[in-house]
């Protein structure tokens, strides 16, 4: 069996699939590609048993339907040095070879049998839905994937949480220290529905999403989700399990509100934060009418850091502590001009809040205090 297509779409597509491949495997097969060629159409498919990705490309011709595994890394490199030009795979299943030729070259490769390649779990028929455009996707995961946690206690809190409720859609993480939690205002749904999407599908779709238009579909039951995204689909296993309330750790009334250019607030919490405890990485915020002071030490090694910058401030003077490298991380994940932070007391967690926020959307990042020494 033979067939055509172009070189560069292909390793175009090859390249976002080799990366939910595992570098060790528990089945040799998994790190495989598996192709499958009918009605003209070529079929790509990766998996590390726990997420699936597919794909598919036109090709230019081709002479009948197959199905096989091709081994990924030496096919991904050898097709990523080829130019722009038609390349042409003959597939030999009696003996388990194809051989791909191009312009000025030619080399073989075996294959085996894609029987042997497990399959994913099929979606529920009964199995919730949502759709929302690619670009919000892609937004709120870029917010969101930083604040999940690494714990092996509580799994849940691994993952990006999805709060489908009847006034929105909350995309929310938290790993106990800092929490994110984004409103996309023109989803909602009168029947409740939710669930945690583990890190690696989302970081996933983090590199996949967003380069253009269209809408995402995804449906979910309570252990699976199938994330179509236009030209691919990505299924895979949810983490199971009640994420916390996160709403009841929200203040809901913190009436000190600090407003701050954020590149000029983050660039000089950079050049502070190398001077903290490298333990604790506290730095101490201490507000006062317009100007907002940034102090860290480290006493065990002698070094001591200040800086001070203008700021709108309408509370009473405060001092509280933030690690450094969370906030510096939260201030990151903002595109704003300016960030407004919203404090009670040095004890309670403190809100930043974009001075302008996302249409359609409210985005809220929580931080919580650390203890300070006067």
């Amino acid at each position: 069996m033979r067939f055509t297509l172009s070189s560069t779409a292909l390793s175009s597509k090859l390249s976002a699939l080799s990366k939910v491949i595992n570098s060790k495997n528990a089945l040799p097969i998994l790190g495989d590609f598996v192709f499958e060629i009918s009605d003209n159409i070529l079929h790509l498919t990766a998996s590390d048993s726990e997420n699936v990705m597919k794909t598919q490309l036109e090709l230019t011709e081709s002479d009948g339907a197959c199905r096989f595994a091709i081994g990924n890394s030496l096919l991904l490199d050898a097709v990523k040095g080829i130019s722009e030009q038609p390349i042409t795979f003959d597939v030999n299943q009696e003996q388990n070879i194809v051989k791909i030729s191009y312009q000025n070259g030619l080399f073989s490769l075996p294959i085996e049998n894609a029987d042997e390649f497990p399959m994913a779990q099929p979606i529920s028929d009964f199995a919730n839905s949502i759709t929302m455009p690619n670009l919000t996707l892609a937004e709120n995961i870029n917010r969101s994937i930083f604040a999940t946690a690494q714990d092996e206690l509580r799994p849940v809190m691994n993952g990006i949480y999805f709060d489908l409720t009847p006034d929105c859609l909350a995309v929310v993480a938290s790993d106990g220290h800092k929490l994110v939690r984004n409103k996309v205002f023109t989803i909602k749904s009168e029947q409740p529905a939710s669930f945690i999407l583990p890190k690696k599908p989302a970081n996933l779709l983090k590199n996949l999403l967003g380069k253009d238009g269209g809408d995402v579909i995804i449906r979910f039951d309570e252990r699976n989700a199938e994330i179509n995204y236009g030209d691919g689909i990505l299924q895979c296993r949810l983490i199971e399990g009640r994420f916390p309330n996160y709403n009841s750790v929200i203040p809901q009334n913190n009436p000190n509100e600090l407003r701050a250019d954020r590149l000029g607030l983050l660039a000089a919490l950079r050049r502070v934060q190398p001077f903290a405890n490298g333990s604790s990485n506290l730095i101490r915020f201490h507000v006062e009418g317009s100007t907002l002071q940034l102090d860290a030490e480290d006493y065990d090694f002698s070094r001591t850091a200040t800086e001070r910058m203008t700021c709108e401030y309408n509370g009473k003077p405060m001092s509280i502590g933030f690690k450094g490298s969370s906030f510096i991380e939260i201030l990151s994940n903002f595109d704003c001009q300016e960030v407004i932070i919203q404090l009670a007391d040095p004890s309670r967690a403190g809100l930043v809040i974009p001075s302008e926020q996302p249409e359609n959307q409210d985005v809220l990042m929580l931080m919580m205090p650390m203890l300070i020494n006067d």
